[in-house]
């Protein structure tokens, strides 16, 4: 088996100040840039032994830097069995609904167990090749801990037309969200361009210059006011975290959003105890993709796919009085 590959750097007096990211790929001489910060960013880069999350931190003169490097991936994800809450299925398309807390592709830190891996053993040799060795038929993702309908393609020209679609958001395409707050007014729109929180590059915020424009659509569905209300939210564009970024930018972040939800709502003050208690000890964001509708890749016959929230939220939903079926 490969092992992890250690790499240790002296930092001399004259690389003071300079980028870390690009003084260890320069020293390396065998990562870009881009690698190491990826690396840095996933925590496998120490300074005198503490991790370095932040690619851009000045060098330190005298440090000492140690980066591990993972061994090679496999081009190919492994095929790995496991049980798909599977909606619909044709030659050219699968539809299901993903539980929460199954990542969609393999990544740093997710190097299997994921729904691509799942979706190899499922579907034997139709997959291998569609849309990149590590993504192969991914058309759309959803976060980790997001749940609801997800679309595969099965071919090549499948995988075409139905990027095509999601790029023109020629769908129908709607997310339930369980937020912090009551939004007035209680239908309405907001508009911000997303990109990188120049304060902690891991997280998504709305930026006044360098980010990508991003629209949202919202309306409440139902509320227990003033602490908590279910929205039902529709994409304009498609920018990553776009909804928990959205609502969190106006005061309304998703209730157990563990990225977003920064500091306890001043609306979680009106609930009782153990109702609030509930709510913020809720393990992941309350986030859920309810409806996806698309034409058909090769006949053009409509489709439409929708299912209720999976049972944790329904949980919180029915002890907040708005249960949904």
């Amino acid at each position: 088996m490969d092992t992890p590959r250690l790499h240790r750097v002296a930092a001399g007096p004259e690389a003071a100040g300079q980028r870390t990211d690009r003084f260890l790929a320069d020293a390396i001489g065998t990562l870009s840039r881009s690698r190491v910060k990826a690396l840095m960013e996933a925590g496998q880069v120490l300074r005198d032994g503490l991790a370095l999350r932040e690619p851009a931190e000045p060098v330190r003169a005298g440090a000492a830097y140690t980066l591990t490097e993972p061994p090679p991936a496999p081009a190919t994800p492994a095929p790995q069995p496991m049980a798909l809450p599977i909606l619909y299925e044709d030659a050219d398309l699968l539809v299901l609904d993903k539980p929460a807390g199954l990542v969609v592709h393999p990544a740093p830190g997710n190097a299997d167990g994921t729904l691509v891996n799942a979706l190899l053993a499922h579907c034997g040799d139709a997959l291998p090749g569609i849309g990149g060795e590590r993504r192969p038929g991914i058309v759309h993702r959803l976060d980790k801990d997001t749940s609801g309908v997800m679309v595969v393609a099965k071919s090549q020209a499948a995988l075409a037309a139905l990027s095509a679609a999601f790029a023109a958001r020629d769908l129908d395409r709607a997310y339930l969200a369980l937020v912090w707050g009551v939004p007035a007014p209680a239908a309405g729109s907001i508009e911000g361009a997303i990109g990188r929180d120049p304060r902690e590059r891991k997280r998504m915020a709305v930026v006044a210059r360098g980010g990508k424009p991003a629209l949202t659509h919202y309306r409440t569905r139902a509320a227990h006011a003033p602490a908590a209300s279910l929205l039902e939210c529709r994409l304009a564009t498609g920018r990553t975290h776009q909804i928990r970024v959205h609502l969190a930018s106006r005061g309304h972040p998703v209730v157990g959003d563990p990225v977003y939800l920064r500091r306890i709502p001043a609306a979680a003050r009106t609930l009782p105890e153990a109702l609030r208690r509930t709510l913020l000890d809720f393990p992941r964001q309350a986030l859920h993709a309810a409806r996806l509708g698309f034409a058909h890749p090769r006949t053009g016959a409509p489709l439409s796919f929708e299912t209720p929230p999976p049972a944790d939220m329904q949980a919180l939903l029915a002890a907040l009085g708005m249960a949904q079926t």
